[in-house]
């Protein structure tokens, strides 16, 4: 699994402003900023970004996933303090 993947797999299924990710193997770190992220809880987040990487979840092609999810706001926010990837 390459990182090009799953940044296809997201970018055709959800409407991101910006979209990192970085692994390699079956280990990813997803970095995704978008409105959509706002006032959700975490969970809520989370499960987005699950959704469209079910099945290679399911088929161990992604094996652990890290995921940091930003409104804008926040995305430029955490820029600011060096936090964001």
């Amino acid at each position: 699994m390459q990182p090009k993947q799953i940044e296809q797999l997201l970018q055709t299924a959800l409407t991101l402003d910006e979209l990192h990710i970085r692994g390699e193997d079956s280990h990813f770190e997803v970095v995704a900023v978008g409105e959509l992220f706002d006032g959700l809880s975490r969970v809520k987040k989370q499960q987005i970004i699950y959704k469209p990487l079910a099945e290679l979840i399911a088929d161990n092609s992604i094996h652990a996933l890290s995921i940091k999810t930003y409104t804008p706001a926040e995305w430029e926010k955490a820029k600011k303090f060096g936090q964001p990837i």
